[in-house]
C-alpha cells in the first residue's frame, strides 16, 4: 500500500509521467548508493536528510534503469540550494536534465574527489 500511495505522490508532484511501481529492491539500493555517495555532486551537502538519490534518465522513461548505480547521482533538497530540483530537473519536475551525469564527474574531477566509479 504505501509503494501505491509513493507513486500516486510522484505522479501528483509530476516526478513520473505515467503509472509504475518501483522496485521493492528501490530502498536498499537507494540506502547503499546513499552510504556510497553521501554528498551532493553539485553543492557538497552532507547532511543526510537533505539527499536525494536522483536518476540520471528518470524511472519514468526507462524502468530498467531504476537501480543502476551509473543511472544515480545524490543531489540536495536544501532549501537555499535545491540541488534536485534546480539541476536535476531544470526547476521543473517534468523536465530532466541529461547532461547531470557529466556535470557530476566534471565537480567531483575538479574538487580531486576522482572521476565517478560505477
Amino acid at each position: 500500500m504505501k509503494r501505491i500511495l509513493t507513486a500516486i505522490s510522484d505522479l501528483r508532484q509530476g516526478k513520473t509521467l505515467f503509472f509504475r511501481l518501483r522496485s521493492t529492491k528501490w530502498p536498499k539500493v537507494r540506502k547503499l548508493f546513499l552510504a556510497k555517495m553521501p554528498i551532493c555532486a553539485i553543492c557538497f551537502e552532507r547532511d543526510m536528510s537533505k539527499l536525494e538519490v536522483h536518476h540520471i534518465i528518470p524511472f519514468s522513461l526507462d524502468p530498467s534503469l531504476e537501480l543502476e548505480g551509473s543511472n544515480l547521482i545524490t543531489l540536495c533538497n536544501e532549501k537555499a540550494m535545491d540541488c534536485h530540483l534546480i539541476w536535476g530537473h531544470f526547476d521543473n519536475f517534468r523536465k530532466i536534465n541529461p547532461d547531470i551525469g557529466y556535470m557530476r564527474d566534471y565537480i567531483f574531477e575538479s574538487k580531486g574527489i576522482g572521476p565517478f566509479t560505477k
